[in-house]
C-alpha cells in the first residue's frame, strides 16, 4: 500500500510540472501579443498625427493668396530625402524644402510647377507636394499629398 501512494506522489508531481509549463508558456505568448498590440496602437495613433499635420499644409495651400515659388530644378522637386532623417523644423537638406512646425510633428510643401487642371481638363492648376513628418516613439511616419489650391490630387506613405 506504501507503493502505491508514492506512484500517486509521482504521477501529482508530474501533472503539477505540466501545468506550470503551460501556465508559463500561455503567459509568454499573452506578453507578446500585448507588445504587438501596443506597437500597432502607436503605429496607428502617429499615422493619425501625420495626416493632421498633413491637413495643416493642405490647408496653407488652399488658403486665399498663399504664394510659393517653383521648384528651381529635378533636384528641388523630388520628394525630400530629409524626410527619412528629419527630426525637426527648419530648412535643411538638398530639396530647399522649409520644414514647419505642425501639430505634433513638421511638414514641407514644395511648388511643383503648374499643369492642365488634373479634373477637368480646362486651363491650368498649380501643383503642389505636401510632406508631414511625426515621429512618435521609435515609430517615423512620412505622408505625402500632392495638392492643387483647390483640392487632394494624391495621397501616399513613404517607408
Amino acid at each position: 500500500m506504501n507503493a502505491e501512494r508514492g506512484a500517486v506522489l509521482i504521477a501529482a508531481l508530474a501533472f503539477l510540472v505540466l501545468v506550470t509549463l503551460l501556465a508559463t508558456s500561455s503567459m509568454q505568448n499573452a506578453t507578446l501579443q500585448e507588445k504587438v498590440a501596443g506597437t500597432l496602437q502607436r503605429r496607428n495613433l502617429a499615422l493619425q498625427a501625420a495626416e493632421t499635420v498633413l491637413r495643416t499644409g493642405e490647408a496653407q495651400v488652399v488658403a486665399p493668396g498663399f504664394l510659393l515659388p517653383e521648384c528651381s530644378g529635378p533636384a528641388t522637386c523630388m520628394p525630400p530625402p530629409e524626410a527619412l532623417t528629419l527630426s525637426g523644423a527648419g530648412s535643411g537638406g538638398g530639396s530647399g524644402v522649409n520644414w514647419l512646425a505642425g501639430a505634433g510633428g513638421v511638414y514641407g510643401i514644395q511648388h511643383l510647377g503648374q499643369t492642365e487642371d488634373p479634373a477637368h481638363g480646362n486651363g491650368t492648376a498649380s501643383l503642389y507636394r505636401i510632406t508631414a513628418v511625426v515621429i512618435q516613439g521609435s515609430s517615423r511616419t512620412v505622408l505625402e499629398s500632392i495638392h492643387t489650391a483647390e483640392r487632394r490630387i494624391m495621397w501616399r506613405q513613404r517607408q
